[in-house]
């Protein structure tokens, strides 16, 4: 395994605002959920959040606001990231 394949996650990430639409709520919102430790999130070299798919899709089953559209609207947004 190299050091590239060591750290890159095994999921997709998404920004917060990619979250935001998930979730229905303001990026600032996201944010603050990561903040106040309700999120997980990744830290780019630049500094900005990202947030693991699979992590999201877990939330928002656990909220029971997982429908077929969102569950489908989410692995959308990360497949069109990982390629």
């Amino acid at each position: 395994m190299t050091t590239s394949q060591a750290t890159r996650p095994t999921s997709s990430l998404l920004t917060p605002a990619e979250v935001a639409a998930v979730f229905r709520v303001d990026p600032k919102t996201v944010t603050r959920w990561a903040k106040a430790g309700k999120l997980n999130s990744i830290r780019t070299l630049g500094g900005h959040r990202r947030y693991l798919a699979t992590e999201i899709l877990a939330k928002l089953t656990q909220t029971g606001m997982l429908d077929e559209s969102m569950q489908w609207a989410v692995r959308e947004m990360s497949e069109s990231r990982a390629g």
